[in-house]
């Protein structure tokens, strides 16, 4: 018994992959979901259109800049810049001071200030509005007293953008379409060559006059019709079920659906090159996407309350695009002009994945 259980455990460190699951896996998710998973806000983007242009909204601006909460992206002149601002994905909640505001502190004892927030992602907003609220009620409430011994406030009106009810289903149903095109599309495509490995009718293909990207586009094909049914099923049932609305083109959102599924199918083909057997394709697909998919995505945890570390490397993650992309047409109404960078960043992720799963299937075929 002695001599069998040293045998095994010679088994399992000479197989690398069972010590990567063993030790690996367990310290990577760890530190995902340790810096990853978190509520706090902070380094917020927020726009100041200050009307009055006093000491006092001066001091406060100070005040609410050094809470390490929020990070001044810009001083607005007008009203009509706010939302431009939040089309162009710029800043996060707009703080306006009233016109007089020190003067009506002063006379009046009242002053207020309109707190807008992007609501396309109902948590961040709430929580913005909330840290800003709290701040005003105490670091301007010292400062009013500094000023004048009567009795004074601020009269804080928030206003939400995009989302006015704050409904959770404005923010999940993007991220859902995203994670299930994701997952569906990678792991149906990753598991075709492989399956044809261990069937061995590899050898047909070998022998056949196709070349290497003819294969990977005939093993494509008949999945992007197939996704693309999924994608317009997820978006009439969040249309028609739990009421999300398309404020912008459709054609423009099926659009950006195919070349999603496009750049998530070949992937999937690019996987199915490198695992040998459909469950290593199987298991690549959803222990490397799933997490990576929900956690560095922007989908449930902002991204900018992560370390730098995983937010450079959320840039590599192609459902963080797809993401900004789908809430730019559906919640705000925007066209391409808004996002062309990001469709470019999913053509750009198409064509690297293609070249590299044309290249790894021709070093295969010698």
């Amino acid at each position: 018994m002695r001599g069998f259980i040293i045998k095994e455990f010679y088994h399992i460190f000479r197989d690398v992959r069972t010590m990567i699951i063993l030790f690996g896996m367990p310290v990577v998710q760890i530190l995902l979901f340790g810096f990853a998973i978190t509520n706090e806000v902070k380094d917020a983007r927020i726009a100041i259109l200050d009307l009055s242009k006093d000491e006092m909204t001066r001091e406060i601006t100070d005040k609410i800049i050094a809470s390490g909460y929020f990070r001044l992206e810009s001083y607005l002149e007008n009203s009509e810049e706010i939302e431009e601002q939040f089309r162009s994905g710029k800043i996060k909640m707009a703080v306006v001071f009233e016109q007089g505001f020190g003067e009506k502190i002063m006379r009046e004892g009242q002053a207020s200030v309109r707190l807008i927030g992007d609501a396309s992602d109902p948590n961040v907003a709430s929580l913005l509005v909330n840290y800003t609220q709290g701040i005003l009620s105490t670091v301007s409430t010292g400062l009013i007293k500094d000023k004048t011994s009567a009795p004074a406030s601020i009269e804080v009106d928030y206003r939400m953008l995009f989302n006015e009810e704050l409904r959770g289903v404005f923010m999940f149903v993007p991220g859902i379409i995203t994670i299930l095109l994701m997952l569906i599309c990678a792991m149906m495509t990753s598991i075709s060559i492989a399956r044809e490995k261990e069937l061995g009718t590899m050898e047909v293909l070998l022998v056949s006059p196709l070349k290497p990207f003819q294969i990977i586009a005939g093993k494509v094909t008949p999945y992007v019709l197939l996704s693309f049914i999924n994608a317009v099923t997820i978006l009439l049932l969040g249309y028609f079920v739990f009421g999300v609305p398309i404020r912008g083109s459709v054609a423009l959102l099926l659009m950006m659906s195919v070349l999603f599924i496009l750049m998530a199918l070949s992937m999937g083909i690019l996987i199915s090159t490198i695992a040998k057997t459909q469950q290593v394709a199987l298991m690549i697909s959803l222990a490397g996407l799933m997490l990576p998919t929900i956690l560095l995505s922007g989908f449930i945890f902002p991204v900018e309350n992560m370390p730098l570390v995983l937010q450079w490397l959320s840039h590599f993650m192609p459902p963080k695009w797809f993401i900004i992309i789908i809430k730019d047409i559906m919640l705000k109404g925007l066209g391409l002009e808004y996002f062309w960078r990001e469709a470019l960043l999913l053509l750009f992720f198409l064509g690297l994945f293609i070249m590299l799963s044309v290249r790894n299937f021709k070093i295969r075929l010698a």
